[in-house]
């Protein structure tokens, strides 16, 4: 994944040692968002090349993957926004590029003429299938950690992810 030569060094223990040094505060909290943001740039990156030969991005293949979840394999856009936790002109734009590529395909909703619903097509299922095989392939980019971090990693997470009202704990 890397285009480049690994450094022989941690940039990042580095860093929480030049903000020590100076007496900056914030140090834990600026050594964990800092490693946050570059773990996300090696999965994304990671992913992003799994995909590459489906002409996919992430936001394109989590749409088709939401649809293909579907008992009719169609949601209404907002509700798939709502869903994947983007803005509403984000999901046009994925279904956009996905309906230009024939993977899905606008319909009117059959009792609400306001409504537009997203419907995967028969490519686009062929198509999510071969790139979740090809995900699951590469562990979704998390490939080097072990069970026990990866469900450390998720609950850590949801509680970051709570606190700054991303969801709601159920009960």
């Amino acid at each position: 994944m890397a285009d480049r030569a690994p450094l022989s060094f941690d940039p990042i223990a580095e860093a929480r040692r030049q903000w020590a040094e100076h007496g900056l505060d914030g140090v834990a909290h600026m050594s964990a968002a800092t490693s946050i943001t570059r773990a996300h740039q090696i999965v994304v990156g990671k992913i992003n090349q799994a995909l590459r030969p489906f002409d996919l991005t992430f936001a394109r293949f989590e749409a088709l993957r939401l649809l293909s979840f579907t008992r009719a394999g169609e949601l209404p856009l907002g509700k798939m926004g709502a869903r994947l936790m983007v803005h509403p002109t984000s999901i046009t734009n994925a279904i956009d590029r996905l309906e230009a590529d024939g993977l899905v395909e606008r319909v009117a909703h059959p009792r609400d003429r306001r409504t537009t619903l997203a419907r995967i097509t028969p490519q686009g299922r062929v198509l999510v299938e071969q790139a979740t095989a090809a995900l699951i392939d590469v562990d979704f980019g998390v490939g080097a950690l072990s069970a026990e971090h990866l469900a450390e990693i998720d609950t850590t997470l949801a509680q970051l992810r709570r606190a700054a009202g991303d969801y709601r704990a159920a009960g």
